[in-house]
């Protein structure tokens, strides 16, 4: 069984903020997948389905994301996933708009969705893929410009590394993590 989680913050005033990319990739992934994100437990939404024979959960933590480790151990204990078979999917502010960077395993690097989640596993050795949101300019806080929306200009680049996450998620489901690294680290 695997299981990809996309973090984000629950609510309609967050859906297009840059922290809210991890969220925007699993609804992509539920669609490429058939996989409706329709079951309400474990502090958040998920989704299963049958991918090549094997189970597959998608989740979307709704317990905002500082406290994302809240929905995602629960879940991993009751369904007995291990830690080797969950992917992570969320925003990175050092990289750029429109890049995705995966790694197998790494510390959170400030983001305080992964420091949860490490707090609950008790690891730094999983998955993840990080999607590009940059850093902000003019010594704009960080807080505010993770909760804003992309720009104008943003707005294609960011679908396009939603999408490619999306694919990756995909691709990870059949093929060994480091062949899918190798493909989409570019």
């Amino acid at each position: 069984m695997k299981l990809i989680v996309g973090l984000g913050n629950p609510g309609r005033q967050y859906e297009e903020t840059r922290h809210n990319v991890g969220f925007k990739a699993i609804d992509r992934l539920s669609d490429k997948l058939n996989i409706p994100v329709d079951k309400s437990k474990f502090n958040g939404i998920y989704g299963q389905g049958m991918i090549m024979g094997e189970k597959v959960l998608i989740l979307k933590p709704l317990t905002y994301m500082n406290l994302s480790g809240e929905s995602l151990r629960p879940l991993m204990d009751y369904y007995d996933i291990n830690v080797e078979d969950i992917l992570v999917v969320y925003d990175e502010l050092d990289l750029p708009v429109g890049k995705i960077r995966l790694r197998e395993k790494g510390s959170a690097g400030g983001h305080n969705g992964m420091k949860s989640i490490i707090h609950h596993l008790g690891t730094q050795e999983f998955k993840r893929i990080r999607i590009g949101v940059d850093r902000p300019k003019n010594g704009m806080n960080i807080a505010d410009y993770v909760l804003g929306r992309f720009s104008a200009e943003e707005v294609n680049e960011v679908r396009d590394s939603i999408e490619r996450s999306a694919e990756a998620c995909e691709k990870w489901l059949t093929t060994e993590f480091l062949q899918v690294m190798n493909t989409f680290n570019s």
